[in-house]
């Protein structure tokens, strides 16, 4: 099993999709690369992220980061639909670099890869959301996200 971490906007939508990809054997609404351990105060750096232990026998790190890429908008810079902020950033963490450099390749090989705004960065800090957070459109489908619920619904 491997573990890449995948912030993508509000992390509702993100962990929402990623948990029902063939492959995926589990997900983690958390933040990412910020200043405490705690989820409590202010924003504080991070970026909201969907922890995903996978099994590259169902699923390449490739097609991971595909299936990724069909649920972003990759030119937005710190905002993914009505949401807005550098909490909001698109990114790709790993404590793998062997992860963050088949992401950066995958960015690289796109066509438009000089417009792309997804940052890839070691994984330093993780902090696991509150629970009211844990598969929150599981328990609320009818709560806002950004990603359109025909893609939400393409792998259910």
């Amino acid at each position: 099993m491997q573990t890449l971490y995948f912030a993508g906007g509000c992390l509702w939508g993100v962990q929402e999709f990623m948990k029902h990809l063939p492959g995926v054997i589990s997900t983690e609404a958390g933040r990412a690369n910020g200043k405490t351990n705690t989820t409590k105060g202010p924003y504080d750096g991070y970026a909201e992220c969907v922890k995903v232990t996978f099994t590259t026998e169902q699923v390449s790190l490739y097609q991971l980061l595909s299936y990724f890429f069909e649920i972003i908008d990759p030119y937005s810079l710190n905002q993914q639909g009505e949401d807005i902020g550098p909490k909001y950033r698109t990114g790709i963490y790993s404590q793998d670099p062997d992860h963050l450099a088949i992401a950066r390749d995958f960015i690289n090989v796109q066509k438009d890869a000089p417009r792309i705004k997804v940052e890839v960065m070691p994984l330093k800090n993780y902090v696991k959301s509150d629970d009211e957070h844990q598969d929150r459109l599981t328990r609320f489908p009818n709560d806002y996200c950004h990603i359109p619920q025909a893609l939400l619904n393409k792998f259910k």
